[in-house]
């Protein structure tokens, strides 16, 4: 068998991600669908058998809970929705357990929340537990924690957890099954002259300007949350493949480096966890405005920004907050935690950095972008 250009097989032993979202697990009716929940299951036991440890990233969990509470919808309000992840994430183990049983293998839950990055012994410890159960031969099935976690359901969730846990085991790639067959130049859905895009770079244009949609009635997410993910994985060092849940051997395929769904190439420097969660697990709380010559030492120099460089300051940001870098253009250039609030940055422009006692943001608590190319997703 030959990869298709720009793909490869991933190595051996290397372990395997799949994510499997809510439009593949959930019928139109809200039930668990019987069919979507044994291929999941087929794809992954495929993949141990074939010695890969692959860890499934589930959604379904709200979903789940629906019918058990006499729902028809999803709900609208917090508590609801954390009310349904609670009586439905037993339920779905439940399905999980029986259905990996009947392959010989035993599951495991673990529920994460984004923030483990942020927390070096929260990191280390999940990562530690997710190897040792691989090294054991247990399925990790992983969730947002979503009885308590509020932001799962307001900015995509279990794509980007999905990601978050790529890093964590270091796989060899990423495999996010959904109902369409990739990632489109339009919504297939709603639009007829649209295209797959088989294979792309992860700061590729093309991703911005696609057109997401709405999420699905029992879903949180959609193409964009995808996208995040897969840009997530690639600073990671981690290739990334959206395709349809229902194709046969999808993630097999994926795997072997066929042509299936979209491949999103991933960088080739590797991003450290911290940076990973400056990146991607904060949002932005305001931007800073630097002139060229800070924008120069900042992505040729890997130099610490400081307020003499900074030429415009925008949010009401505090200390020790994310906040975006932009070029002379406008082009953002890197993210990274302020030193100071918006007020004290606003009083500092311009001046040394010795007269208002340090830098705005320190290289190590900084990311730094190429305008125009390998763009964080946000």
């Amino acid at each position: 068998m030959t990869t298709t250009p720009g793909r490869w097989r991933v190595a051996a032993g290397l372990p395997v991600v799949v994510k499997a979202g809510s439009s593949s697990l959930v019928e139109g009716s809200g039930e668990l669908d019987p069919e979507g929940l044994e291929l999941a299951v087929s794809h992954v036991a495929g993949m141990w058998r074939e010695g890969h440890p692959t860890l499934l990233v589930s959604s379904g969990a709200v979903a789940a809970g629906l019918p058990a509470l006499g729902l028809s919808a999803r709900p609208r309000d917090v508590p609801g929705l954390q009310a349904a992840a609670a009586v439905g994430q037993g339920l779905l183990m439940e399905r999980y357990a029986a259905l990996f049983k009947s392959q010989g293998m035993v599951v495991g839950q673990v529920l994460l929340t984004r923030d483990v990055l942020a927390n070096r012994a929260q990191y280390l410890n999940a990562r530690n537990t997710l190897e040792r159960m691989l090294s054991l031969g247990v399925v990790p099935i992983v969730n947002e924690n979503d009885t308590v976690v509020v932001d799962e359901f307001r900015l995509g969730g279990n794509d980007e957890l999905a990601a978050i846990v790529s890093h964590l085991v270091s796989a060899g790639i990423l495999v996010i099954l959904t109902d369409t067959g990739g990632i489109y130049s339009g919504d297939p859905r709603t639009m007829d002259d649209v295209a797959l895009l088989s294979a792309v770079g992860s700061g590729d244009a093309a991703l911005d300007q696609i057109s997401t949609g709405e999420p699905g009635p029992f879903g949180s997410g959609g193409a964009a949350t995808k996208v995040l993910a897969a840009r997530m994985a690639a600073w990671s060092g981690i290739p990334t493949v959206i395709a349809s849940a229902r194709e046969p051997g999808v993630v097999a395929r994926a795997v072997h480096g066929e042509a299936v769904g979209t491949w999103i190439t991933p960088h080739g420097s590797r991003l450290p966890a911290r940076k990973l969660w400056i990146a991607f697990g904060l949002p932005a709380e305001g931007s800073l405005a630097v002139d060229a010559g800070a924008a120069a030492a900042l992505l040729d120099g890997k130099r610490s920004l400081l307020a003499v460089g900074i030429t415009g300051v925008d949010g009401g940001f505090t200390s020790d907050t994310a906040v975006e870098i932009t070029d002379p253009e406008g082009a953002v250039i890197g993210k990274g935690l302020v030193s100071m609030s918006a007020e004290e940055v606003e009083l500092s422009i311009g001046r040394h950095s010795s007269e208002v006692g340090g830098v705005v943001v320190h290289r190590d608590d900084l990311v730094v972008l190429d305008p125009g190319a390998n763009r964080l997703g946000r």
